[in-house]
């Protein structure tokens, strides 16, 4: 049973019921030696009832100088830390608040190496060597590692930043100077400082409030200059400058509603970028590893782009390659749904939509897929139910328009479905929802849907039945009898060479022989495929195969390769997994090898990934938090 009242965010410390900030001004000066950030937040709050108490932020590992209210010194009280949500930043009020009435908290502090939401790279880390480089990763409660703020989607803000570097900065908020195209402001790069001016001037949740600095070049796609060639020819076919020329944006203008933060920018970001993309205003930041060379994962940014509304990107999806093409992103998904269902077999409750956090919970116990999966095929079901996508639509534009720049809660929502739908159908539609199981979709645990959602399988098909054909050449010694060749895969895009990857493997592929496996490989190339989705697939196969050892200093490499992987929590997770499974000691060197490598946010989860990898490393570990 839950702890905490319906209407408190569990994993915050603040008292944002009572009063809020509405905006947030950031004066920042960069330290790259000691790896901080030192200068001040001065927060505009908004009293929500008749304020007496203190005010309560959130903070973590923070050092904390000094705090004014309405520009005069205060005192305050930094708490002792919470394991998970960090220490409450507690600050007395002189004069009693009036609803509605508003006040300025400054607050001088400065970051420090304990904190999730900073990555700092070594030049060594970085495709030129020349530069150091820092990115934040605030998603989900990290933003108190950054700043002291009220850490939670319930609040909304608008910010500005003035941050001095020496070397350039980028933020998830429209540039007022110097202009992009200067880059430094025509200074030199590594050795002066140079002030960068951003606004934010649309609200957004503080876990979407980010930065990132190093030596970069700007075409609309930022990146390394080494990396920028292949950077640019993988995106800049799908966004572009100005906004109306972006393809993913102007697809999704026309099916939603206008895009109102006005840049879109892609920022790629070293190989330590935990995530495959994190949806920050202004400039989605993406990991590497989707540059394939021919643009097949692109589509990941379309995910982003869709962040910029709500949600997942498979509509997007549908208009770009079709309704088939939909259907095969939902197969692909339900495989790894079902995968992360069975990770949680132990722990129930994170096999639900809604979860019942427990009060200083860790949010990121329940980072899976099933968020994605389970929700977007929910969605699909109503969809479905209430008379398919051309009258969906309208409903999720009217959803926009109601909530827009508001954090709403799951019977927000469904109070809405049901207006606008008695509304737009009567009676006929409501009775449809009434027949829903709505207690089951959101509330319901176990390793599938709560019903059947089919799917178109065309564009699967011929993966499936190749997958087939391997299966059952199982029983034939010669290999050189085996009637397969590269041609088998030449009208197969990635999703589809995905769905027959993960179709071998449920069907049979941790059952080949030794002598089929090294045969697969070399007609197909698994073992050194640029993809890393497929080779993901690859690698789930290989090491739960009669040929896992085989493949063990394979696979380990790739975890750590900086030009194909290190660091993506998707790949390094399960892989990670599967190599412990077959090589412990492998593992665990691997790890402790490159951990410095890695994000903080990934160095925790990596190790979480398997409970005995985690005891073979959480002494070390935990020394760096």
């Amino acid at each position: 049973m839950a702890t905490t009242t319906p209407e408190l965010d569990p994993a915050t410390q603040s008292n944002y019921l009572d009063i809020s900030t509405s905006h947030a001004h950031f004066e920042w000066d960069i330290d790259w030696d000691k790896h901080i950030i030192l200068g001040s937040v001065e927060h505009t709050l908004v009293a929500h009832t008749n304020v007496e108490k203190p005010v309560s932020l959130d903070s973590s590992f923070l050092s904390i100088a000094s705090v004014e209210v309405q520009g005069k010194p205060s005192k305050f009280d930094l708490k002792q830390p919470h394991n998970v949500m960090g220490s409450a930043l507690v600050i007395p009020l002189d004069t009693k608040l009036l609803s509605g009435d508003t006040i300025n908290i400054k607050i001088k502090y400065s970051t420090t190496e304990k904190g999730t939401a900073m990555g700092w790279l070594d030049k060594q880390q970085t495709a030129g060597k020349q530069f150091g480089y820092l990115f934040s990763q605030c998603q989900p409660i990290y933003a108190r590692c950054l700043a002291p703020l009220q850490d939670t989607p319930s609040v909304k803000l608008t910010y500005s930043a003035n941050v001095r570097s020496v070397l350039p900065v980028l933020m998830s908020a429209l540039r007022v100077s110097p202009p992009a195209e200067e880059i430094h402001n025509g200074k030199e790069v590594g050795r002066d400082s140079v002030e960068y001016i951003y606004k934010q001037p649309v609200a957004i949740p503080s876990y979407i409030i980010a930065i990132a600095a190093g030596e970069q070049w700007a075409t609309g796609v930022w990146t390394e200059p080494e990396l920028m060639d292949a950077s640019y020819f993988e995106f800049s076919h799908d966004t572009a400058r100005p906004v109306s020329l972006s393809r993913f944006i102007s697809e999704a203008e026309d099916i939603v509603t206008p895009y109102e933060f006005g840049v879109y920018d892609l920022l790629v970001l070293p190989p330590s970028f935990p995530f495959g993309g994190m949806e920050n205003a202004c400039l989605t930041f993406v990991t590497p590893t989707l540059i394939a060379g021919d643009r097949s994962l692109v589509d990941t940014v379309a995910h982003e782009v869709s962040h910029s509304w709500f949600g997942n990107n498979r509509v997007l999806r549908g208009r770009f390659h079709g309704p088939s093409e939909r259907d095969l992103s939902y197969i692909i998904g339900r495989s790894s749904l079902i995968s992360a269902l069975k990770g949680f077999e132990k722990t129930p409750k994170y096999q639900r939509l809604v979860i019942e956090y427990e009060r200083g919970e860790d949010p990121d116990d329940a980072y899976s897929r099933i968020p994605y999966e389970k929700g977007s095929n929910f969605l699909l079901y109503l969809e479905r139910l209430l008379g398919g996508l051309d009258v969906f639509i309208p409903y999720a534009k009217d959803y926009i328009r109601t909530f827009r720049g508001k954090s709403i809660r799951t019977e927000q929502w469904k109070e809405h479905l049901y207006t606008y739908w008695r509304r737009h159908g009567g009676e006929q539609k409501v009775k449809i929802l009434d027949a829903v199981d709505w207690d089951a979709w959101l509330y319901g645990d176990g390793l599938d849907l709560p019903v059947d959602v089919p799917y178109d399988t065309s564009r699967a098909n011929d993966a499936y039945l190749l997958a087939t054909r391997w299966n059952l050449s199982r029983t034939e010694h010669d290999v050189t009898k085996l009637p397969f060749s590269k041609t088998d895969l030449s009208a197969f895009n990635t999703h589809q060479i995905v769905v027959f990857l993960e179709e071998l493997g449920k069907i049979g592929g941790a059952l080949f022989p030794t002598s089929h496996m090294q045969h697969l490989d070399a007609i197909y190339s698994f073992n050194s495929s640029h993809n890393v989705e497929i080779r993901l697939r690859w690698y789930n196969i290989a090491l739960a195969s009669s040929s896992a050892s085989k493949y063990a200093n394979d696979a380990a490499e790739w975890l750590v390769d900086p030009l194909a992987l290190k660091g993506r929590m998707k790949f390094c997770r399960p892989v990670f997994k599967a190599l412990y499974s077959v090589e412990p000691e492998l593992a665990r060197i691997t790890f402790l090898k490159n951990e410095r490598y890695f994000h903080p946010i990934a160095r925790r989860l990596i190790a979480k990934a398997s409970c005995p990898l985690e005891q073979l490393v959480r002494l070390h570990v935990l020394n760096h938090f």
